[in-house]
């Protein structure tokens, strides 16, 4: 399917971030916290998550403060998840798993829906909708993405789950659109954009 140059905006964000962290915290505080490391690291492209209590007043909160970052909101499971998302500021929209009852929701607002999959079938259908979520990309690691690849030619696919800063490169390597980091981003957000940008 063609994308809307909205989302198509968001996709190209994507991209060109190469690596999208994922800030998840024990609180707001903490997951603002990190965010400002990373925005002060050079990371404008990332993603909070819902799992954070509080997650709602920090996207509000950040959206007013910094608009010029483009950042979503990871661990959508549900519509009324999303509409409190999109509601609050968030530019896309993240799931670990297949939400179809979430599309509608996302398409209404005009808004990047990244959603997870493991199998070709369940990727093939998320990247016809912008970029698919490889979730838990470990499991089958970068040889899988490149078997991925070969009969999903063309496919933007995010990698997310075991990349760490140091097996960063490899992942892109070896096609993944762009890779979600989780844990591994918190004290390395410098050594990153430095690898990054080598």
């Amino acid at each position: 399917m063609s994308l809307t140059p909205a989302v198509q905006s968001v996709v190209d964000h994507l991209q060109q971030a190469r690596a999208v962290p994922t800030v998840r915290a024990a609180d707001a505080d903490a997951a603002y916290a990190l965010a400002r490391e990373l925005l002060d690291a050079g990371f404008s492209t990332f993603e909070f998550t819902a799992t954070t209590p509080g997650w709602e007043g920090l996207v509000k909160g950040w959206h007013q403060e910094f608009p010029q970052a483009v950042f979503g909101l990871g661990t959508v499971t549900s519509p009324r998840i999303a509409e409190q998302a999109l509601a609050a500021g968030a530019q896309f929209l993240v799931s670990p798993f297949q939400v179809p009852d979430v599309r509608p929701v996302a398409d209404d607002a005009d808004r990047l829906l990244v959603e997870g999959g493991l199998t070709p079938s369940e990727l093939r259908s998320a990247a016809e909708r912008g970029v698919a979520k490889l979730f838990p990309a470990h499991i089958g690691g970068v040889a899988y993405l490149k078997s991925l690849l070969a009969v999903l030619p063309g496919a933007r696919i995010m990698a997310t789950g075991g990349i760490t800063v140091d097996n960063t490169a490899e992942w892109l390597a070896a096609g993944a659109f762009t890779v979600s980091i989780g844990s591994d981003i918190r004290g390395n957000a410098t050594r990153l954009r430095t690898l990054l940008d080598s």
